[in-house]
């Protein structure tokens, strides 16, 4: 049952002494502040790294030429190769899993390579499959993404990015259905396009101009040529079994030797992924252990204090002592007092940590930085229950040894004492 007059009896004994409960309460209030502080830094870097590859279909990998490493079928070590368009049917063929296919094909950029009557920039140029548009998804603000007939009938259109639209129209002015140069190619804009993953292959989409990939290798003149191929993998299957697979196929198709361990590079996003989950894993158990540590430092502090408190209250236990108070009462009011100063101190570190945090997330948002690496820190109502959860076994861990010293003090001694 809830005593009200034991409770006042602690208020008063802790306001009695402000000053030696202000330094009891600046422990627990620091132990939890930087154990918030530490927890929402860790998730926001999380937040951060993950939005650079959201938008990008999670089963997907990337392939791209590089020197071959070994000598082969009387060729040198260090040929430069190129992946050319049979090595797409193939694989189309061969290897199980694969939901979408596109390869990509780079154009020249120069400077002011991107022109509409006056108004000029420097852009990239890429061609792609209408594939690309589900393995690097998009937001669309006007018009279409191209498709098969674009790319069968090799149509001389484009999609832009946002930057491109910003620097060549007017402000809100709807750009499909005219005509810009690209590297002295006029082509008809049918979309307006910004990726939705904030990493980008290739080069940025807001600041590209997106053709279609069989238009741009005939205009290039470079035959069926490409040097760089992306793959999302249907649910379901490995994406590492799918890069296994398509790098075999590519060596032997292109007189490379089997074994050669650089011609090939690749990468893929569910290994990224992966990667990042350990390294975040070992960053929260580090969080953990630091904040933990600093919350103990902070305990430690209390319970010192309040062993202080005790000796200085010596008298007074010895009196209660006489008049028949019983150990567990003596007991019941230090681990309290000790209880009402944590759990205060820890509340008011949680609350002022949660909006240290807040108003860091409203500066990043307000700011307008999408290439920022550092997203949304906050800690989740569950973290935050489970910290306080902690400071209050804290509190009452704090008040054992003290309240143990003062249930060993002895009426008569405590009487004699001056």
């Amino acid at each position: 049952m809830f005593d009200i007059d034991r409770w006042q009896e602690i208020w008063i004994t802790i306001t009695r002494n402000k000053m030696r409960s202000v330094l009891t309460c600046f422990g627990g209030f620091w132990g939890i502040f930087m154990l918030v502080l530490l927890l929402g830094s860790g998730k926001g870097m999380q937040d951060g790294i993950f939005k650079n590859v959201n938008g990008f279909a999670t089963n997907s990998c990337f392939f791209y030429t590089e020197r071959t490493g070994e000598p082969y079928k009387g060729y040198k070590k260090g040929r430069y190769w190129s992946m050319r368009n049979r090595d797409i049917t193939t694989i189309k063929e061969k290897v199980q899993g694969i939901k979408y296919i596109s390869p990509m094909h780079w154009g020249n950029q120069g400077s002011n390579n991107v022109v509409r009557e006056q108004k000029a920039g420097s852009y990239g140029v890429r061609g792609v499959y209408p594939d690309y548009f589900n393995i690097e998804t998009q937001h669309i603000y006007y018009g279409r993404l191209f498709n098969e007939i674009d790319m069968k009938e090799k149509r001389k259109v484009c999609l832009i990015g946002t930057r491109v639209h910003e620097v060549l129209f007017n402000p809100g002015e709807d750009p499909t259905g005219q005509y810009i140069r690209a590297n002295g190619i006029y082509y008809q804009v049918i979309g307006v396009i910004k990726a939705k993953p904030r990493a980008s292959i290739g080069g940025r989409t807001e600041e590209s101009v997106m053709i279609p990939f069989t238009t741009l290798q005939q205009i290039t003149n470079n035959g069926d040529k490409f040097w760089f191929l992306c793959i999302t993998g249907e649910d379901g299957y490995s994406c590492d079994k799918i890069m296994e697979d398509v790098k075999t196929i590519l060596k032997s198709q292109n007189e490379i030797s089997p074994t050669d361990p650089q011609a090939v590079g690749s990468f893929s996003i569910a290994k990224q992924a992966e990667t990042f989950d350990m390294l975040f894993t070992g960053i929260d158990i580090l969080v953990w252990l630091v904040g933990m540590g600093t919350l103990l430092a902070g305990i430690i502090g209390v319970s010192n204090i309040m062993m202080v408190t005790v000796k200085e209250r010596t008298k007074e236990i010895g009196v209660r002592r006489a008049l028949g108070a019983k150990p567990a009462n003596i007991i019941s009011q230090v681990m309290s007092e000790s209880l009402l100063l944590t759990a205060l101190a820890g509340l008011l570190g949680l609350s002022v940590g949660v909006f240290l945090l807040d108003v860091v997330n409203r500066v990043l948002e307000s700011s307008g930085n999408d290439a920022t690496f550092f997203s949304n820190p906050e800690i989740n109502i569950n973290t935050a229950v489970a910290a306080t959860v902690i400071l209050l076994i804290s509190g009452l861990m704090a008040g054992l040894i003290p309240a143990w010293r003062a249930m060993q003090i002895k009426a008569i001694d405590a009487i004699r004492e001056e």
